[in-house]
């Protein structure tokens, strides 16, 4: 079975930081590209970030310069390193996987809150 397993996710002050980790397993993970999504009550679901499993990453516009999604592949688990949060950045995030046969998974989201 497929299973991403987030963890990471609490409440912190503006201007801090949290690191937020998907550990998966069911997929070939390395041939598999990763993102993370948020999504706030009453509005869709966003990317935030996305990894290749070459390493080629991208961003929103709204986390540039702020969040960083990274990889292990010997440990199957993407991260997605996120400072100088703001109060906007208050969400639910979820871990994302897209595999070489075009399949996806979703974990069950973490939560981010991220007070005045």
């Amino acid at each position: 079975q497929v299973q991403l397993v987030e963890a990471g996710g609490g409440l912190v002050q503006p201007g801090g930081s949290l690191r937020l980790s998907c550990a998966a397993s069911g997929i070939i993970f390395s041939s598999t590209v990763m993102e993370w999504y948020r999504q706030v009550p009453g509005k869709q679901r966003e990317l935030v970030a996305s990894i290749a499993s070459g390493g080629i990453t991208n961003y929103a516009d709204s986390v540039k310069g702020r969040f960083t999604i990274s990889r292990d592949n010997a440990k199957n688990t993407v991260y997605l390193q996120m400072s100088s949060l703001k109060p906007e950045d208050t969400a639910v995030y979820y871990c994302y996987a897209l595999t070489t046969v075009w399949r996806a998974y979703w974990g069950q989201g973490t939560q981010v809150t991220v007070s005045s």
